[in-house]
């Protein structure tokens, strides 16, 4: 009566074979293999919060699932041709901001429960679009910031804002030239400040303290994702030699 999804459902939709996953990673590789990382990292920070694990990574799976409708708009899909360079920065941003709209409409297509359907609008809240409003600013534009905001609603669960916060931490850390304890913590740290500061966790009932765990969270899996590996010298690798002729 409520739609409130069993845990059946939930891995049904966590399912790589279900029909919309695996369009998403047919028509959008990169948006895909994103979406799988801030799984993982949702996922953990939930359990440390006493938050739905479950809940949190089958929202993340989905959170992006309107970039199908414009796959190469995003960064992450593009293949040395950005669209954006030729755009006003303010057409790009609505470009952009676009796939709230055209995940919603995925999501009633495919009838997804209101607990990950959430995650959609949720994982930007209405934060800035921010690297192309700053990029209007650069050429001497004066932006409206309003004009550059996502549609929203905040997110109004503890798992749609750990997913917005493993959202944007999964992006920002990969952009990363260098991986290491300290600039990924320097990262996680000021990406979730940035979102705490512009009220987007407000509607979201996660506490300072359910914060500061997800920072942790984040930090403790992302150094396991990309951990410093040791150098193998050609002179060091053992071949095999020759049988011998004759």
């Amino acid at each position: 009566m409520f739609r409130i999804p069993t845990v059946f459902e939930l891995r049904e939709l966590g399912d790589p074979n279900h029909p919309l996953l695996r369009q998403l990673l047919l028509r959008t590789p990169g948006t895909y293999h994103h979406s799988l990382l801030v799984g993982n990292l949702a996922e953990r920070a939930a359990e440390v919060i006493g938050a739905d694990p479950l809940v949190a990574r089958v929202g993340a799976y989905y959170h992006d699932i309107g970039k199908m409708r414009n796959p190469t708009a995003f960064i992450e899909n593009q293949t040395g041709v950005n669209p954006h360079d030729e755009l006003d920065p303010l057409v790009s941003a609505g470009i952009v901001a676009a796939h709230i709209k055209d995940g919603l409409a995925l999501a009633d297509r495919y009838n997804l429960p209101a607990q990950i359907r959430e995650m959609i609008p949720g994982h930007h809240g209405t934060s800035v679009v921010k690297y192309f409003f700053q990029l209007a600013q650069q050429r001497g534009q004066a932006p409206d910031e309003r004009s550059f905001r996502y549609p929203g609603p905040k997110p109004q669960s503890k798992e749609a804002g750990i997913v917005m916060l493993a959202d944007g931490t999964e992006a920002s850390v990969r952009s990363l030239s260098e991986k290491n304890a300290e600039t990924i913590r320097g990262m996680v740290d000021r990406i979730i400040d940035e979102r705490v500061a512009d009220g987007q966790l407000d509607e979201s009932d996660l506490t300072f303290r359910d914060v500061q765990r997800t920072k942790d969270a984040f930090c403790e899996l992302l150094l396991g994702v990309y951990h410093e590996r040791i150098p193998y010298p050609e002179d060091r690798i053992a071949r095999i030699k020759p049988a011998a002729s004759g």
